[in-house]
């Protein structure tokens, strides 16, 4: 491979990371919730003149902030349930956020996913083992990373891009995936104009309280329950 296409290989992945990088340290500030509410009368007065506008605007702020794993991304999603209610704003975040997602997962499939894949498929022993056991399991692996909160979207954006996952898996495990937890901020963001009225600020840990974190667990335990049946059966299998 000459220069040049490495360099136009590598791209896009290195923008990426650049822009994160400025971005981390320039728009921390203007991406947060105290600037939500200092301009929300603003954002309502525009969504009420131009609401197509809006909606396209924010689509496509949105995807920036997910492609570019600028900071605000929580924000955003309140900001969506702010402006167009928990339905429309969930549908809206969960477009805009597998938009970004996806973006972020070709550039790195174009950087690096593809030399990585082959090298796991030319290997031996335990990595071979993993990548096998990946490979069988891609659905209800790709379910579970979405589902449990404590895994960094970043993160489970370049992991399926690392190990060769075929684009279209990705995109649908990744709309589905996050729509639980969208709805939850969401509905967060839709509740927020009595926030503002109190004075107060959102509660951003209700993800994980009891009546919301044991409802996504049992998802999570739904997407790996084929692995934990096909684990039992090779037992079964290899005990008779």
């Amino acid at each position: 491979m000459s220069d040049k296409s490495r360099l136009m290989r590598y791209a896009p992945l290195a923008m990426i990371l650049t822009v994160a990088l400025i971005g981390a340290f320039f728009l921390r500030d203007y991406l947060s919730f105290d600037a939500l509410r200092d301009n929300r009368e603003a954002l309502i007065a525009f969504r009420d003149s131009n609401f197509v506008l809006t909606v396209f605007a924010f689509i496509v702020a949105y995807v920036l902030i997910v492609t570019f794993s600028l900071p605000g991304a929580l924000i955003a999603t309140l900001t969506g349930g702010f402006l167009f209610g928990t339905g429309l704003g969930a549908a809206i975040n969960v477009t805009a956020a597998t938009m970004g997602a996806t973006a972020i997962f070709l550039a790195a499939q174009m950087g690096l996913g593809d030399r990585l894949k082959a090298r796991m498929d030319a290997s031996e022993g335990m990595v071979a083992s993993i990548k096998k056991g990946l490979d069988e399991n891609q659905w209800s692996m790709l379910f579970f990373i979405r589902l449990v909160p404590a895994v960094p979207f970043f993160v489970a954006n370049l992991i399926p891009a690392f190990l060769g996952v075929p684009l279209n898996r990705f995109v649908i495990s990744t709309f589905i995936g996050i729509i639980p937890g969208s709805l939850v901020y969401s509905s967060v963001g839709a509740g927020l104009g009595e926030v503002f009225a109190r004075g107060e600020s959102p509660d951003l840990g209700i993800i994980f309280e009891p009546h919301i974190l044991l409802p996504i667990i049992g998802l999570c335990v739904l997407s790996v329950l084929p692995v934990i049946i096909k684990a039992v059966s090779g037992k079964k299998e290899a005990l008779n």
